[in-house]
């Protein structure tokens, strides 16, 4: 049996066994001695539990507030007030300088009499130092995007009110046209925001019916080809297939987002192809789950370097590229998740960029 578990106490027994919790736990007993010291602990203090069990608290965790003082002795878990309960979250400094984050709560015999144990959780700074890294990333990136949009809004809309009537017909045209184009650039970031915050917290909500994915796809790409993109770009392999169990709006994001990208960072053909995954001994279904439909967008540009396959799908990847949030190809594959596929990225057979994601089989 692990020294970890030697010594737990006996109301702990048929608890939760502490090794497996992701968050450092340290208990002490009524005397101030550690009696359990798990490994998350371990590894969020660099200190071996076979060092801190059976020893006082302030002795084997010791632990320094932001002036330099002793914490143990500052809050004194086990004197002071019957009334206190334990202490809010704080962030503290370890033996070697490095950060923590440190709540403690107070067990008490009888809900008021003296302390049984001190419960104390350790949880990492780095994790919450790289979302609040994330978050600053966002919030600069949007500002960086509306500040470009809405100072040309700004520049129109004033130039045309002060100075109306020194200008042409065609050329309060090509103002508004301008005005009106990015104003849409700015919706588009908007719904982009709004998308990721739901992605992030798990409330993208889908209202899922049988789609036809082809028929989608042939939609996009005429849409694409009324635009000005030539027709002999695209190769659409349809073939018959069963309709996808998805959200008609936010697969056809989904398709819009991976052509769009074939069209604009790609050269050559853009081919789009399906496959119906029904074998169980087919790798990509892994003999698992409902029968999947894939669809694959082929370009024939320059590729995505190998180093970098792995971060398409990271927020305000752009690779090389100017222009965008980067946001795009993380929507994409949050959507595609949501639905209970997946999306990946490799080479094209042609040299370009290969894009495929799996859909459940309505």
């Amino acid at each position: 049996m692990d020294s970890r578990d030697s010594q737990v106490p006996d109301d702990a027994a048929f608890g939760p066994h502490y090794d497996d919790l992701p968050d450092g736990v340290v208990i002490t007993d009524a005397e101030g001695l550690v009696v359990v010291f798990n490994r998350a602990a371990e590894r969020i203090t660099e200190l071996p539990a076979a060092g801190a069990l059976g020893r006082q608290l302030d002795e084997a965790l010791p632990l320094l507030d932001l002036e330099g003082r002793l914490w143990w002795a500052c809050t004194d878990p086990y004197g002071g007030l019957a009334i206190r309960t334990g202490q809010p979250e704080t962030r503290l400094l370890l033996p070697d300088g490095r950060d923590v984050l440190v709540t403690a709560r107070y067990v008490r015999e009888h809900g008021g009499g003296p302390i049984a144990r001190v419960v104390i959780g350790l949880r990492d700074t780095s994790a919450r130092a790289r979302v609040e890294r994330r978050h600053a990333d966002l919030i600069a990136t949007v500002a960086h995007e509306l500040r470009s949009p809405l100072t040309s809004v700004k520049g129109f809309t004033a130039t045309l009110l002060a100075k109306w009537e020194r200008f042409t017909d065609d050329q309060r045209k090509l103002m508004l046209e301008t005005v009106d184009a990015d104003a849409d650039r700015v919706t588009r970031l908007i719904a982009e925001l709004l998308d990721i915050a739901r992605i992030d917290s798990g409330r993208l909500q889908l209202g899922c019916y049988p789609i036809d994915l082809a028929d989608l796809v042939t939609e996009q790409v005429a849409g694409m080809i009324a635009a000005g993109q030539s027709a002999e770009r695209f190769d659409v392999q349809s073939i018959d297939l069963p309709a996808v169990w998805a959200d008609p709006d936010k697969l056809r994001q989904v398709v819009a987002n991976l052509l769009e990208n074939a069209v604009r960072h790609g050269e050559g053909r853009v081919t789009i192809s399906f496959k119906e995954l029904t074998e169980p001994e087919d790798d990509e279904r892994k003999g698992e789950g409902p029968p999947m439909i894939a669809m694959t967008v082929d370009d024939e540009g320059p590729g995505i370097p190998e180093a970098m396959l792995g971060r398409v799908f990271t927020r305000f990847w752009r690779g090389n590229r100017r222009g965008g949030t980067g946001l795009g190809l993380y929507i994409v594959k949050g959507i595609v998740e949501a639905h209970g596929g997946s999306i990946t990225v490799g080479r094209a057979p042609g040299g370009g960029a290969r894009f495929r994601f799996t859909m459940p089989a309505a």
